[in-house]
Order: C-alpha cells, then structure tokens, then sequence
C-alpha cells in the first residue's frame, strides 16, 4: 500500500473518530458553510474516501444561496508567490478588484493539477472569461468550483490526519 493511500485509510479512520466539533471546525477550513460541514460531520463514519468525497459533492449540490454566499466569506482570492513578477501581481490584483466588483465576493478556482507556474495564467484567463458571465451562470460555476475546493481541501485534511503523530491530531489545518 503506497504511503499516500495508507494517510488516506489511517487519516479517515482518524477522522471519523473525531468528536463532532473538531470534525465541523476541520470541515469549515474545506467549505466555509456551517450548513455543509455540519451535515458532513453529522454523517460520519465514512467508510472510505470515495463516499466521503460523494459525501462533499452531494451536500456541495445542496448548498442553498445563504450557504453558498457564507462559504464565500471565508474565501480569498488566489494569489501569486511573492517572488513573481511586480507586473503579475498588479495584474491580478486588478483583474480580482474588477471581479469582485461585478459579483460581489472573492473569485474562487480549483487549480488542482496545474503546475504553479501556470496558475497566474490560468487564473487571468479565467477570470477575463467569467467576468462576461451573467451572474446567475457565474454563481452557478462558482458553487462547482467550490464544490471542487472542497473535495482538494478534504483529501488534504485526511492525508494529513494520516501522517499525524497520535489518535487524535489537533486541528491546525488552513489548506489555502
């Protein structure tokens, strides 16, 4: 068994023993709803991290506006390393103020997969595209992206629970 699945299996049997207002803080630090993470945490024990992810987007899909504008909240905008380009960084901080102005909250992308080196690019193109959205169709994107948000977030939480030291490891956790 690879090391990365072995923090999976390990991380979700650690997971599912929390108490119940450890496992919602943890679960708040995937998906700012209190509304999602208590459902999440109240449907515990999860027998494996494909229905726990099943879990995530289903209660994802169930979000109501409320919930998804608080989930919002809790969100920053993508930013770059410090070491990038001066040029790169006042680009997207325009492109994010001008996003933001048009909707109203912090734009959100899932860049799981990408290289860091294209993340300035892929965010730039993202939000120049969605910035014509309706905003009906751009919340609509939004919640799928922070439905995708969750599930990186929640793989990280029990991989990390998996490698952590003792039964119940402190909830330190900030996957942004």
């Amino acid at each position: 068994m690879s090391t990365r699945r072995h923090a999976h299996s390990s991380g979700l049997v650690r997971f599912n023993a929390w108490p119940r207002d450890l496992a919602e803080a943890a679960l708040l630090e995937c998906c700012g709803s209190s509304r999602w993470a208590q459902r999440m945490a109240a449907h515990r024990p999860y027998p494996d991290l494909d229905t726990l992810l099943a879990a995530s987007d289903e209660a994802g899909y169930d979000l109501a506006s409320a919930d998804l504008s608080e989930a919002l909240t809790s969100e920053s905008a993508p930013c770059l390393h410090h070491d990038a380009p001066r040029a790169a960084h006042l680009a997207l901080r325009a492109a994010h103020a001008a996003y933001e102005s048009r909707f109203g909250h912090a734009f959100v992308i899932c860049l799981d997969g990408l290289r860091p080196s294209q993340h300035v690019d892929q965010v730039l193109a993202a939000i120049r595209t969605r910035l014509a959205h309706e905003p009906d169709e751009e919340r609509s994107l939004t919640a799928e992206e922070m439905r995708r948000l969750a599930r990186g977030r929640i793989v990280e939480l029990v991989t990390e629970a998996g490698l952590a030291p003792g039964p119940l490891p402190q909830v330190a956790y900030d996957p942004r």
